[in-house]
């Protein structure tokens, strides 16, 4: 077993950022895969008095022969890629993610007249557009709740909609803002159809130019004193930036990349390629 102080690595050399990091033994296999607000004082804990650390934790730093770590933007972030690593590695020390559950996927219905926007952990419908696939439901979900804020739509089941039909009056979301309630004719299908579109477009990665929209609307409307308006874009605009967020980590199934990023100065440069399979970070070299 190796002493945890001859691979502590040095206090200063430890970002303070959010990110991931993995224990590894001499043969190069990953123990333990765990992620941190901030990797430097998260670090430290593992390296502190042993009588200070659980009976497995214990055991892990003295099996281990190095750490090492990967910073990231944010914390949801670092969430997605240590659980994405937990089950690429199955570390022996890691006791959680042990499951065999699907990932669950963001999905609208572009086969439907009036398009309906739903969490998911099915991927097999003609018609039917699939963002993701996310690793935690409550990230998707507040994603989902955030881009509602934005761009209100129909997102109930068929047999809800149609009940609201019958009865002449939308359900909550309609009331609150968040569906555009066509069930009740506030809005056509073409109308509808283009939110949806919408939708997608910031999916796929352009938000920065809707944002961009949003903000200048909001700044014409506080112009023009319509301050209500202007409250209304500025709650849109933070919501599709916290959308924005929690989806910046979200890669297609399909991607196959090895991604390259550089790093240098006057006297010493750093280069980090991550290693892509099917849309996950399956390894990672510097």
């Amino acid at each position: 077993m190796a002493d945890p102080a001859s691979y502590r690595p040095a206090p200063g050399s430890i970002p303070a950022q959010p990110g991931v990091y993995r224990f590894r033994d001499p043969e190069g296999r990953v123990l333990y895969v765990g992620k941190a607000k901030s990797l430097r004082a998260r670090l430290a804990n593992y390296f502190q008095d042993e009588t200070g650390l659980s009976p497995r934790i214990r055991q892990m730093v003295y099996t281990a022969s190095r750490v090492e770590w990967v910073v990231v933007g944010s914390e949801v972030e670092a969430l997605t890629l240590e659980y994405s690593w937990i089950k690429e590695f199955e570390p022996r020390f890691n006791v959680v993610f042990r499951d065999n559950k699907s990932y669950p996927y963001l999905a609208i219905s572009l086969s439907e007249e009036f398009p309906r926007v739903w969490i998911t952990r099915e991927k097999h419908r003609p018609g039917t557009r699939y963002f993701g696939p996310y690793t935690k439901v409550w990230a998707i979900r507040e994603t989902l709740d955030n881009i509602l804020t934005a761009f209100p739509m129909r997102s109930c089941t068929k047999g809800q909609f149609n009940q609201a039909q019958r009865a002449g009056r939308p359900c909550l979301f309609g009331y609150i803002g968040k569906c555009t309630a066509p069930c009740v004719g506030r809005i056509g299908p073409e109308q509808h159809r283009e939110t949806a579109l919408q939708i997608i477009d910031f999916l796929e990665g352009d938000t920065s130019g809707i944002i961009r929209e949003r903000k200048k609307e909001m700044m014409d409307a506080a112009g023009a004193e319509e301050f209500e308006r202007a409250a209304r874009l500025r709650d849109e605009v933070s919501a599709l930036e916290t959308a924005g967020e929690r989806n910046v980590v979200v890669f297609d199934e399909n991607l196959d990349a090895d991604i390259f990023g550089l790093e240098a100065d006057e006297l010493e440069a750093s280069v980090q390629v991550f290693f892509v399979r099917g849309g996950r970070i399956r390894g990672q070299r510097g």
